[in-house]
Protein backbone atom coordinates (compact mmCIF):
# COMPACT_ATOMS: atom_id res chain seq x y z
CA UNK A 1 0.00 0.00 0.00
CA UNK A 2 1.18 3.35 -0.62
CA UNK A 3 1.79 5.83 2.05
CA UNK A 4 -1.21 7.72 3.05
CA UNK A 5 -1.35 11.49 2.37
CA UNK A 6 -2.45 12.42 5.81
CA UNK A 7 -4.15 15.76 7.63
CA UNK A 8 -3.57 15.52 11.39
CA UNK A 9 -5.90 17.66 13.77
CA UNK A 10 -4.26 17.26 17.76
CA UNK A 11 -3.33 19.73 20.41
CA UNK A 12 -2.81 17.79 23.52
CA UNK A 13 -0.15 15.03 25.19
CA UNK A 14 -2.75 12.06 23.93
CA UNK A 15 -2.29 13.80 20.55
CA UNK A 16 1.21 13.86 20.74
CA UNK A 17 1.43 9.98 21.48
CA UNK A 18 -0.69 9.68 18.29
CA UNK A 19 1.13 12.12 16.02
CA UNK A 20 4.47 10.25 17.03
CA UNK A 21 3.09 6.56 16.12
CA UNK A 22 1.80 8.06 12.67
CA UNK A 23 5.62 9.55 11.96
CA UNK A 24 6.76 6.50 12.74
CA UNK A 25 4.59 4.37 10.56
CA UNK A 26 5.41 4.02 6.88
CA UNK A 27 1.65 3.80 6.34
CA UNK A 28 1.66 7.96 6.65
CA UNK A 29 2.54 10.76 4.95
CA UNK A 30 1.43 13.55 7.43
CA UNK A 31 1.93 16.55 5.11
CA UNK A 32 -0.36 19.28 7.36
CA UNK A 33 -1.00 19.26 11.18
CA UNK A 34 -3.73 21.41 12.35
CA UNK A 35 -3.18 22.45 16.20
CA UNK A 36 -4.95 25.22 18.56
CA UNK A 37 -2.84 28.34 18.78
CA UNK A 38 -0.15 28.92 21.03
CA UNK A 39 -1.58 29.80 23.86
CA UNK A 40 -0.61 32.16 27.86
CA UNK A 41 0.54 29.54 30.85
CA UNK A 42 1.79 30.03 34.08
CA UNK A 43 1.15 33.10 36.20
CA UNK A 44 3.75 34.81 33.90
CA UNK A 45 1.33 34.25 30.76
CA UNK A 46 4.06 33.29 28.71
CA UNK A 47 2.76 32.48 25.05
CA UNK A 48 3.34 28.81 25.09
CA UNK A 49 3.19 26.45 22.08
CA UNK A 50 0.82 23.17 22.43
CA UNK A 51 2.93 19.88 22.12
CA UNK A 52 1.96 18.88 19.04
CA UNK A 53 3.36 21.85 17.36
CA UNK A 54 6.48 21.20 18.75
CA UNK A 55 6.47 17.59 17.90
CA UNK A 56 5.30 18.90 13.91
CA UNK A 57 8.01 21.23 13.79
CA UNK A 58 10.70 19.00 15.12
CA UNK A 59 9.69 16.69 12.19
CA UNK A 60 9.60 19.93 9.49
CA UNK A 61 5.69 19.01 9.38
CA UNK A 62 3.55 21.90 7.93
CA UNK A 63 0.99 23.44 10.61
CA UNK A 64 -1.29 25.82 11.03
CA UNK A 65 -2.61 27.43 14.31
CA UNK A 66 -6.26 28.74 13.45
CA UNK A 67 -8.25 29.76 16.26
CA UNK A 68 -11.16 28.40 14.31
CA UNK A 69 -11.81 26.21 11.41
CA UNK A 70 -15.37 28.31 10.43
CA UNK A 71 -13.27 30.19 7.79
CA UNK A 72 -10.55 27.74 7.03
CA UNK A 73 -10.04 26.15 3.49
CA UNK A 74 -8.99 22.57 2.84
CA UNK A 75 -8.74 21.76 -0.33
CA UNK A 76 -10.96 18.64 -1.43
CA UNK A 77 -9.19 15.74 -2.37
CA UNK A 78 -5.81 16.97 -1.68
CA UNK A 79 -5.52 14.58 1.20
CA UNK A 80 -6.39 10.64 1.59
CA UNK A 81 -7.41 11.05 5.06
CA UNK A 82 -8.10 13.04 7.92
CA UNK A 83 -7.44 11.97 11.53
CA UNK A 84 -8.09 13.69 15.12
CA UNK A 85 -6.99 13.08 18.36
CA UNK A 86 -7.80 15.59 21.21
CA UNK A 87 -7.97 18.45 18.95
CA UNK A 88 -10.98 20.54 20.53
CA UNK A 89 -12.33 22.63 18.21
CA UNK A 90 -15.24 21.84 16.21
CA UNK A 91 -14.20 20.85 12.62
CA UNK A 92 -17.27 21.85 10.07
CA UNK A 93 -18.90 19.00 7.69
CA UNK A 94 -16.87 20.47 4.72
CA UNK A 95 -13.30 20.03 6.16
CA UNK A 96 -14.04 16.73 7.55
CA UNK A 97 -14.87 15.50 3.99
CA UNK A 98 -12.49 17.25 2.42
CA UNK A 99 -10.30 14.15 2.29
CA UNK A 100 -10.89 11.51 0.35
CA UNK A 101 -11.76 8.83 2.81
CA UNK A 102 -12.90 11.50 5.36
CA UNK A 103 -11.70 12.25 8.75
CA UNK A 104 -11.43 9.51 11.45
CA UNK A 105 -11.51 10.22 14.92
CA UNK A 106 -9.55 8.79 17.86
CA UNK A 107 -11.64 8.66 20.88
CA UNK A 108 -11.39 7.89 24.46
CA UNK A 109 -14.17 5.67 25.39
CA UNK A 110 -15.95 2.37 24.27
CA UNK A 111 -18.74 4.29 22.25
CA UNK A 112 -21.89 4.91 21.60
CA UNK A 113 -20.73 5.45 25.71
CA UNK A 114 -19.15 9.16 27.15
CA UNK A 115 -19.88 10.73 23.45
CA UNK A 116 -18.21 14.59 24.01
CA UNK A 117 -15.62 16.06 25.45
CA UNK A 118 -14.89 14.55 28.86
CA UNK A 119 -14.91 10.41 28.31
CA UNK A 120 -11.45 9.80 30.62
CA UNK A 121 -12.76 12.04 33.25
CA UNK A 122 -16.33 10.63 33.52
CA UNK A 123 -15.24 7.33 33.24
CA UNK A 124 -13.09 7.68 35.92
CA UNK A 125 -16.07 9.79 38.02
CA UNK A 126 -18.26 7.32 37.58
CA UNK A 127 -16.30 4.48 38.66
CA UNK A 128 -16.20 2.60 35.80
CA UNK A 129 -14.09 -0.48 35.38
CA UNK A 130 -13.02 -0.37 31.76
CA UNK A 131 -12.77 1.94 28.82
CA UNK A 132 -10.89 2.08 25.67
CA UNK A 133 -10.32 3.66 22.41
CA UNK A 134 -13.20 3.88 19.41
CA UNK A 135 -11.75 4.38 15.76
CA UNK A 136 -14.49 6.36 14.13
CA UNK A 137 -15.67 8.09 10.45
CA UNK A 138 -16.45 11.59 11.83
CA UNK A 139 -19.68 13.22 10.80
CA UNK A 140 -21.36 16.43 11.70
CA UNK A 141 -22.89 14.97 14.94
CA UNK A 142 -20.89 14.87 18.44
CA UNK A 143 -18.84 11.27 18.64
CA UNK A 144 -22.18 9.79 16.46
CA UNK A 145 -20.15 8.55 13.05
CA UNK A 146 -20.21 5.10 12.66
CA UNK A 147 -17.41 2.91 14.31
CA UNK A 148 -14.38 1.27 12.29
CA UNK A 149 -12.97 -0.06 15.61
CA UNK A 150 -12.46 -0.15 19.19
CA UNK A 151 -9.93 -1.57 21.66
CA UNK A 152 -10.77 -2.05 25.28
CA UNK A 153 -9.00 -1.68 28.60
CA UNK A 154 -9.33 -2.20 32.30
CA UNK A 155 -8.59 0.55 34.20
CA UNK A 156 -7.26 -0.06 37.86
CA UNK A 157 -8.27 1.64 41.27
CA UNK A 158 -5.84 4.67 41.55
CA UNK A 159 -5.68 4.99 37.80
CA UNK A 160 -5.93 9.36 37.55
CA UNK A 161 -6.65 11.31 34.35
CA UNK A 162 -3.13 10.88 33.48
CA UNK A 163 -2.89 7.67 34.36
CA UNK A 164 -5.20 6.57 31.77
CA UNK A 165 -4.43 9.18 29.56
CA UNK A 166 -1.24 7.98 28.55
CA UNK A 167 -2.48 4.52 28.75
CA UNK A 168 -5.11 4.93 26.29
CA UNK A 169 -2.75 6.96 23.59
CA UNK A 170 -0.62 3.55 23.51
CA UNK A 171 -3.76 1.63 22.49
CA UNK A 172 -5.14 4.77 20.54
CA UNK A 173 -1.96 4.51 18.03
CA UNK A 174 -2.40 0.43 17.79
CA UNK A 175 -6.08 0.86 16.80
CA UNK A 176 -5.40 3.35 14.26
CA UNK A 177 -2.55 1.32 13.17
CA UNK A 178 -4.89 -1.84 12.98
CA UNK A 179 -8.09 -0.14 11.65
CA UNK A 180 -6.56 2.30 8.68
CA UNK A 181 -4.88 0.16 6.47
CA UNK A 182 -8.52 -2.14 6.58
CA UNK A 183 -10.69 0.62 6.24
CA UNK A 184 -9.05 2.50 3.24
CA UNK A 185 -8.48 -0.23 1.66
CA UNK A 186 -12.36 -1.13 1.71
CA UNK A 187 -11.48 -4.99 3.28
CA UNK A 188 -13.36 -3.17 6.88
CA UNK A 189 -16.60 -1.69 7.07
CA UNK A 190 -17.67 1.66 8.98
CA UNK A 191 -20.64 0.34 11.35
CA UNK A 192 -23.30 2.35 12.80
CA UNK A 193 -23.75 3.09 16.76
CA UNK A 194 -26.75 2.05 18.68
CA UNK A 195 -27.81 5.46 19.54
CA UNK A 196 -30.15 4.01 21.78
CA UNK A 197 -26.93 2.91 24.23
CA UNK A 198 -25.67 6.87 24.22
CA UNK A 199 -24.28 8.56 27.32
CA UNK A 200 -22.90 12.35 26.88
CA UNK A 201 -20.35 13.51 29.09
CA UNK A 202 -20.45 17.57 29.89
CA UNK A 203 -17.07 20.06 29.95
CA UNK A 204 -15.84 20.60 33.24
CA UNK A 205 -15.25 23.58 34.85
CA UNK A 206 -13.34 24.54 37.73
CA UNK A 207 -16.75 24.60 39.76
CA UNK A 208 -17.52 21.15 39.09
CA UNK A 209 -13.96 20.14 41.43
CA UNK A 210 -15.77 21.30 44.67
CA UNK A 211 -16.11 18.38 47.41
CA UNK A 212 -19.37 17.72 49.04
CA UNK A 213 -18.30 15.82 52.21
CA UNK A 214 -21.67 14.03 52.28
CA UNK A 215 -20.47 11.64 49.80
CA UNK A 216 -18.98 8.47 49.99
CA UNK A 217 -14.86 8.43 50.05
CA UNK A 218 -15.09 6.20 46.78
CA UNK A 219 -16.89 9.15 45.19
CA UNK A 220 -14.79 11.52 46.81
CA UNK A 221 -11.18 9.63 45.40
CA UNK A 222 -13.51 8.87 42.13
CA UNK A 223 -14.05 12.72 41.38
CA UNK A 224 -10.01 13.51 42.41
CA UNK A 225 -8.88 10.71 40.19
CA UNK A 226 -10.89 12.44 37.62
CA UNK A 227 -10.32 15.88 37.66
CA UNK A 228 -6.72 16.07 39.18
CA UNK A 229 -4.48 18.08 37.99
CA UNK A 230 -6.98 19.97 36.21
CA UNK A 231 -9.38 21.63 36.85
CA UNK A 232 -8.74 20.01 40.48
CA UNK A 233 -10.55 19.04 43.57
CA UNK A 234 -11.19 21.17 46.44
CA UNK A 235 -12.91 22.43 49.64
CA UNK A 236 -13.49 25.57 51.71
CA UNK A 237 -11.71 26.06 54.98
CA UNK A 238 -12.16 29.86 56.94
CA UNK A 239 -13.32 31.59 53.08
CA UNK A 240 -10.18 30.19 51.48
CA UNK A 241 -10.15 27.10 48.75
CA UNK A 242 -8.27 24.34 50.11
CA UNK A 243 -6.86 22.43 46.92
CA UNK A 244 -6.58 19.13 47.66
CA UNK A 245 -3.62 17.93 45.36
CA UNK A 246 -2.92 14.39 46.65
CA UNK A 247 -5.46 12.38 48.61
CA UNK A 248 -6.45 8.62 48.91
CA UNK A 249 -9.35 6.94 50.44
CA UNK A 250 -9.55 5.11 54.24
CA UNK A 251 -11.32 3.07 57.09
CA UNK A 252 -11.83 5.87 59.50
CA UNK A 253 -15.16 7.37 60.47
CA UNK A 254 -15.51 10.88 61.07
CA UNK A 255 -18.29 13.23 60.45
CA UNK A 256 -18.92 14.55 57.28
CA UNK A 257 -16.15 17.39 56.44
CA UNK A 258 -15.07 17.08 60.08
CA UNK A 259 -10.86 17.37 60.02
CA UNK A 260 -8.65 15.23 62.19
CA UNK A 261 -4.82 15.42 62.44
CA UNK A 262 -2.86 12.32 64.17
CA UNK A 263 0.53 11.65 64.28
CA UNK A 264 1.54 13.71 61.52
CA UNK A 265 -1.31 13.01 59.06
CA UNK A 266 -4.88 14.55 58.53
CA UNK A 267 -7.59 13.03 57.68
CA UNK A 268 -11.58 14.28 56.42
CA UNK A 269 -14.78 12.55 57.18
CA UNK A 270 -17.00 11.45 54.45
CA UNK A 271 -20.49 10.33 54.90
CA UNK A 272 -19.21 6.45 55.43
CA UNK A 273 -14.83 6.23 56.01
CA UNK A 274 -12.46 9.28 55.22
CA UNK A 275 -9.92 10.67 52.93
CA UNK A 276 -6.50 11.07 53.90
CA UNK A 277 -4.56 14.33 52.72
CA UNK A 278 -1.15 13.61 51.40
CA UNK A 279 -0.48 17.18 49.55
CA UNK A 280 -2.74 20.12 50.20
CA UNK A 281 -3.04 24.25 49.03
CA UNK A 282 -4.82 26.94 50.58
CA UNK A 283 -5.75 29.58 48.44
CA UNK A 284 -2.66 32.22 47.93
CA UNK A 285 -0.53 29.86 49.50
CA UNK A 286 2.43 27.69 48.18
CA UNK A 287 1.44 24.00 48.04
CA UNK A 288 2.77 22.00 50.56
CA UNK A 289 3.38 18.02 52.15
CA UNK A 290 0.73 17.39 54.60
CA UNK A 291 3.36 17.31 57.64
CA UNK A 292 4.62 21.03 56.55
CA UNK A 293 0.77 21.91 56.39
CA UNK A 294 -0.24 20.37 59.95
CA UNK A 295 2.72 22.37 61.51
CA UNK A 296 1.47 25.35 59.15
CA UNK A 297 -2.05 25.31 60.00
CA UNK A 298 -2.26 23.59 63.02
CA UNK A 299 -5.84 25.03 63.68
CA UNK A 300 -7.28 22.94 61.73
CA UNK A 301 -7.52 20.10 63.57
CA UNK A 302 -11.34 19.02 64.67
CA UNK A 303 -12.14 22.22 62.12
CA UNK A 304 -15.25 21.13 59.52
CA UNK A 305 -14.36 21.82 55.20
CA UNK A 306 -17.22 23.12 53.82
Amino acid sequence: MKSIKTVFFGTHDFAVTILQGLIDSPLFDIELVITQPDKPVGRKKELTPPPVKLLAQKHNIKTDQPSSLKDYNLKPNTYNLGITAQYGLLIPEKILNAPIHGTLNTHTSLLPKYRGSSPIQSALIDGETETGVTIMKMDKGLDTGPIILQKSIKIEPNDTYIDLDKKLAKIGISALLEAVPAYVSGELQPSHQDDSQATTCKQFTREDGKVHWNKTAKEIYNLYRGLTPWPGVWSIWKDKRLKLLKIKPVDLELEPGLVKTENGKLYIGTTDKSIEALELQLEGKQKMDIKQFINGYKNIDKQILK
